[in-house]
């Protein structure tokens, strides 16, 4: 809790206020003193289920009020406008501003040396094929998943690269050894943002098996806008915002599966390892379909619901 943040709230002469959905305190503050000023409030959010831990279905209705009587919404995806006209939100409130990365440094050309660099770095010939994960190592990433399928896989010049750090680690190591292909999986450990470019360039495919939590769902995977701009197709499950809200095509740029199921990631990644041209086919198609997803059009989700509740629209006090 910040006490001093109402003081700041109520003494500067804000014309809007915006506010993310997070924060226990901070959220129900801002909104009520934007109330009490008579000025817009927007809300912006990437939460598209309820929450099922104990504090969040008890504040629900708290949420699902500010939900219903903020002046606009931004929702960082279609999935969660979806949701948020479930919970009794007018869509006209509802302006969408999809998740993006800055596409120009993603899509950067990888040179071939500093490709064979990494690949000298983790072990990996160059004709190997790279099934890549990249993101915290937790519980509602669903990595066992991700290696229990990839156990599956052919033994030979098939290898998976686990890019981060989290609690889970340990566990996922002991699942490798237990599966046998301990010897075919790289735990490359925490990769800077910055630095995770040339593992794009070198992966054949990324997955993110996330899975649903009490605390919620993927709100959406920036890293798979960071792979499609390096033309690499995408498995997520169904959980994943990302897929949830049109970015991942099943078929088309990647494949979308069931959560917390193994054996269709596994089929997933021999159709893309094995399938002759298919690969091929959907990193133009990523390539493609990102080339859209921009921070402009991010942009101009804000710029719509700023102007919505500047231009003299009804508010929902």
């Amino acid at each position: 809790m910040t006490p001093a943040l109402v003081t700041k709230l109520w003494r500067n002469n804000y014309d809007v206020y915006v506010k993310c959905i997070n924060g226990r305190f901070a959220l129900p503050a801002t909104f009520a003193v934007a109330r009490l000023r008579h000025k817009p409030f927007v809300l912006v959010t990437d939460t598209w289920t309820t929450l099922g831990t104990t504090f969040h279905r008890l504040a629900f209705p708290i949420t699902r009020y500010i939900y219903r009587h903020s002046d606009a919404v931004v929702a960082n995806g279609e999935h969660v406008k979806r949701y948020l006209t479930y919970v009794g939100v007018d869509s006209d409130r509802v302006f969408v501003a999809p998740h993006a990365v800055d596409n120009e440094v993603y899509s950067r050309v990888v040179p071939e040396a500093e490709r064979d660099s990494l690949r000298a770095k983790l072990g990996i010939s160059r004709d190997w094929k790279v099934v890549l994960y990249v993101g915290r190592l937790e519980e509602s990433k669903g990595v066992g998943f991700l290696i229990d399928a990839f156990a599956s896989l052919p033994r030979q010049g098939v290898i998976l690269v686990v890019a981060g750090t989290g609690s889970t680690a340990p566990d996922l190591e002991r699942v490798a050894e237990e599966r046998g292909v301990i010897d075919r999986v790289r735990f490359a450990g925490y990769i800077p943002p910055e630095e995770t470019i040339p593992y794009y360039a070198i992966a054949t495919v990324l997955v993110l098996p996330s899975v649903s939590m009490p605390t919620g769902k993927e709100p959406w995977g920036l890293v798979v806008n960071e792979a499609f701009n390096q033309g690499v197709p995408v498995i997520a499950t169904e959980t994943v915002g990302a897929a949830a809200g049109g970015l991942v095509q099943d078929g088309v740029n990647g494949f979308v599966v069931p959560e917390r199921d193994s054996a269709a990631i596994a089929r997933a990644l021999q159709r893309i390892t094995e399938e002759p041209g298919l690969r091929e086919r959907m990193s133009e198609n990523a390539r493609r379909v990102i080339a859209g997803w921009d921070n402009d059009r991010m942009v101009h989700g804000f710029q719509q619901a700023i102007e919505y509740v500047t231009n003299g629209r009804k508010s929902c006090r």
